[in-house]
């Protein structure tokens, strides 16, 4: 990345992205957001609704939207006109030199990532969440704070784990699934459901996008 980076997404998830690229000391172009209720965000502008003209040569965009289908859903449409930003890592997050990072991808302070990790693009390792050996999250996956995988977990795409979940060793969370918050896995999720409670038990089906 040579020219500055941007975000699209001006909420709370935006200001932590904002603290990883300080703390990386990248260069900020400011902020899109579709439907804009501030100026600035810690002192960054809001430049209002995404046009690709208002990115500046060489500069690059990263999904600061929490939401993992609305990251899916900007993905697809942004696709031929922006420059992705590299993956984002926090300089208080330890990952191994082995683990593979898609584009677009944000690791936050304290997050760790053991070796033989593969990260997809667009996903988001939050605040103080682990990820142990071998471990494989898909586009657009969403690790929530102080949330811990344990080794060879597998969370497909899109799958949202919330604070403090836990995954142990061998589980495979389906595309697109939710654990709840605190939850603990102790057998593999299939594709689009919502698990809660410690062991976890699905408490709903979700239709498919």
């Amino acid at each position: 990345m040579n020219g500055p980076v941007y975000l699209y997404g001006a909420g709370g998830h935006a200001r932590v992205v904002l603290s990883v690229l300080e703390a990386l000391g990248l260069p900020i172009g400011g902020l899109f957001d579709d439907s804009p209720a501030r100026s600035d965000v810690a002192g960054y502008p809001v430049l209002g609704p995404f046009r690709a003209g208002r990115v500046e040569s060489g500069g690059s965009l990263v999904l600061a939207i929490g939401s993992n289908e609305a990251r899916r859903h900007l993905a697809e449409k942004l696709e031929a006109q922006v420059a992705w930003a590299d993956a984002l890592v926090h300089p208080a997050a330890i990952v191994h030199p082995g683990v593979a990072l898609g584009a677009g991808t944000v690791v936050f302070a304290g997050g760790i990532l053991q070796p033989g990790t593969v990260v997809g693009r667009h996903a988001i390792i939050n605040t103080a969440a682990t990820v142990d050996h071998d471990g494989r999250l898909g586009d657009f996956a969403h690790l929530a704070p102080g949330v811990h995988l344990a080794g060879d977990v597998h969370v497909g795409e899109g799958g949202f784990l919330g604070v403090g979940a836990g995954v142990v060793p061998g589980c495979r969370i389906g595309a697109w699934s939710i654990v709840g918050a605190g939850g603990v896995v102790t057998r593999d999720l299939p594709e689009r459901v919502t698990a809660v409670g410690v062991p976890t038990r699905i408490i709903k089906h979700h239709r498919s996008a």
